[in-house]
């Protein structure tokens, strides 16, 4: 079979391509490992989604989901290892080892977590680090944890974390944090968080689960210890765009160029939506729009 278009990701502009690809009666194939993306990952409580006050980003997704599910588009659980052009179009392989053939291809596969890249973090992965407060929170309860990154992202995970843990230190590279004032508010109504600012993460330790971390005091030079049961990384993330060299060009952050306009890259039929674009505004909300245009301009390009 050969589709019209194949949309590979899950995630808001994903799930919103499809939704606007089927209106369009494209014989579509999304490919997802899973639905959500960040927004099942770290999204806590949304509260800038026009038409809820506030929504976790479960079940917001969940929603997302729900509506796409309504139309008529085949979805492969499954995660893209390569794309190559041919004189069909675009050969999809999986990490499955499945191959599909498109007309057309819009790549809205998000981003990853950004790793620290310190000593004892990937011997502790899923055994105290984490990057997925959502998922990982309930295993601290009555726990002292550390949040790594003072942004938006880390403000949240942190308030999540606190109807869980005992307590949460924020630590922020820079002598201050990011987040939104709002943010900041909640934080400190919890009356369990503490921010280090001007802390630069330097060991994660502990011989079957962490223990502790250290982190030099950027001000002072000096080293210092906490005791923390957990580590929650929060400092942004990489685009997952391994499967598409060689048919995009990227930006310094390697993140996919695009036309602002068509959302085309400078390969023919191929569009790219969402966080993983060089979109400048990283947003539910934008990553949704991005999808319904890609999604529309698809559908003029197989238009011809």
């Amino acid at each position: 079979m050969v589709y019209n278009l194949i949309i590979i990701g899950g995630g808001p502009a994903g799930i919103t391509a499809g939704i606007y690809a089927a209106r369009q009666k494209l014989k579509t194939l999304l490919i997802t490992k899973s639905f959500g993306g960040q927004m099942a990952r770290k999204a806590v409580a949304i509260e800038n989604y026009p038409g809820f006050e506030e929504i976790s980003g479960q079940d917001l997704i969940k929603r997302f989901e729900k509506h796409l599910r309504n139309y008529d588009i085949n979805v492969e659980k499954d995660e893209v290892a390569k794309i190559t052009k041919n004189k069909e179009g675009f050969l999809i392989s999986t990490e499955g080892e499945k191959q599909f053939q498109s007309k057309t291809v819009i790549v809205a596969s998000g981003a990853d977590p950004r790793p620290l890249e310190v000593p004892g973090e990937k011997e502790l992965i899923g055994r105290g680090v984490s990057y997925c407060s959502v998922c990982d929170g309930p295993l601290f309860r009555g726990k002292t944890v550390a949040v790594i990154g003072g942004g938006n992202a880390g403000f949240e995970a942190a308030i999540f974390l606190s109807k869980i843990a005992k307590k949460i230190y924020i630590l922020e590279y820079n002598p201050e944090v990011i987040a939104d004032t709002a943010n900041q508010e909640r934080a400190k109504k919890t009356g369990k968080i503490e921010v280090i600012t001007s802390a630069s993460l330097k060991q994660i330790k502990g011989q079957k689960f962490v223990d502790s971390i250290i982190y030099q005091d950027l001000t002072s030079k000096e080293f210092r210890t906490l005791e923390v049961e957990g580590v929650f990384i929060e400092i942004g993330s990489v685009p997952a765009t391994g499967f598409v060299k060689g048919l995009v060009d990227f930006n310094e952050k390697d993140e996919i160029k695009i036309d602002s306009k068509m959302l085309s890259t400078k390969t023919s039929g191929l569009f790219a939506a969402g966080d993983v674009t060089e979109v400048e505004v990283k947003q539910i909300v934008v990553a949704a729009g991005e999808g319904a245009k890609a999604a529309l301009n698809a559908y003029k390009y197989f238009q011809g």
